[in-house]
């Protein structure tokens, strides 16, 4: 069966990834280079088309992913790329770090010298720095104290850093307490940079943006720019505005199983949640939440048929769910639908379906299950 025959599928607009990497240049200073975050498999947008895209055709050096399996991925679709490890990799697997030539964070000079402990070989690393998010990384109450652990960390046989980094925890807000406190993050950063070059050594990195701070921060002290969500077209925090040029990447369709008139005091779907209270019509759509489309948008979520809003009724079930079409008269069995995307003048976000049921779009697109095939458009 052909991918784009099935039940549900997702379309990936190629042509719009490359949008957003030409967006992205335009925000960097020509001091910064786009490292692509291409994690959790492209952010549910499909690593290999992904990956190969912004490496062949927008030019994209650097990758950066969560662990080994992903950096792995991403070296045999583009083996002239410089990937960084973001997460941690149990230190066994150090041989396998280097012969693949994977760039590995690295949190403490006790994980280092674990690394050399399991290979022969040299490892490149970037060494993480924990400015207040409070997750992995060196803390210290001083960047001198800082720059003098990292010296340390160099001076062990076989560690390779060429860079500092650190993730901001709020860059996406803009109350000023919380401005002030990315302030202080990436001043940490930066002084214990400075102090590095006081003592004579000077990293090929130092980079600190994520997409947050891409958009709404830009510096061009950060070497690279993690470009992560905006990449996709989507917003780091939807209270706040991302450039308009940026466009989603991904679609998500389904199709129409079929149409039915019911009458008043009819009941829809598992546990009796919805009952009409007219005649109405109902159309029954190919997806659920095993295909990722979240069972809390039962009752609340909208779909988009013939360029009109429908409202979701009752529970969305494992595959699939139900709609009203009573104002759609033209509804019918194998009509396709779009549950994220544009049809004419409307469009529904994955942003948008976050903030019903309290989330961010990261976790839908993520989320989007495996068994729901890409179809990848340019």
């Amino acid at each position: 069966m052909k991918p784009y025959l099935k039940r549900a599928w997702a379309e990936v607009s190629l042509a719009a990834l490359k949008n957003n990497v030409s967006v992205i240049k335009k925000l960097n200073s020509p001091e910064t280079e786009i490292m692509a975050v291409v994690k959790a498999d492209a952010y549910g947008h499909g690593d290999e088309h992904i990956i190969k895209c912004l490496a062949n055709d927008c030019e994209i050096k650097y990758f950066a992913v969560s662990n080994l399996d992903e950096a792995i991925a991403v070296r045999n679709f583009c083996p002239e790329a410089e990937i960084l490890i973001l997460g941690y990799t149990p230190p066994e697997y150090a041989h396998e770090i280097a012969m693949y030539n994977i760039i590995q964070g690295v949190v403490s000079k006790e994980y280092a010298e674990s690394l050399t402990k399991n290979t022969p070989d040299p490892i490149r690393c970037h060494i993480k720095i924990d400015t207040g998010m409070g997750r992995i990384g060196l803390r210290y109450d001083s960047p001198q104290e800082c720059a003098a652990e990292i010296a340390e960390i160099m001076k062990i046989g076989k560690i390779n850093v060429e860079g500092i980094y650190t993730h901001f925890a709020v860059a996406d807000s803009d109350s000023a307490d919380n401005i002030a406190y990315t302030d202080r993050q990436e001043q940490f950063i930066i002084k214990t940079d400075d102090a590095l070059k006081e003592m004579g050594i000077r990293l090929d990195h130092v980079h600190f943006m994520n997409s947050a701070a891409t958009c709404y921060r830009n510096s061009p002290k950060s070497t690279l720019s993690r470009a992560g969500i905006i990449l996709y077209g989507l917003h780091p925090d939807i209270a706040l505005d991302i450039p308009s040029a940026l466009r989603p990447v991904m679609e998500l369709k389904a199709v129409i199983s079929q149409v039915k008139n019911v009458e008043s005091g009819t009941c829809i779907s598992y546990g009796r949640t919805f009952t009409a209270d007219r005649k109405m019509r109902v159309a029954t759509v190919t997806i659920g939440y095993a295909d990722g489309y979240s069972r809390l948008l039962s009752s609340k979520g909208e779909i988009l048929v013939h360029s009109k809003r429908c409202k979701i009724i009752g529970r969305v079930c494992m595959d699939q769910l139900m709609i009203d079409v009573s104002d759609i008269p033209e509804a019918k069995s194998g009509d396709i639908v779009t549950l994220i995307g544009r049809d004419g003048d409307e469009i529904i976000t994955a942003d948008e379906l976050a903030a019903i049921y309290g989330t961010i779009g990261y976790e839908v697109v993520c989320g989007i299950s495996k068994r729901v095939p890409r179809i990848y458009i340019d």
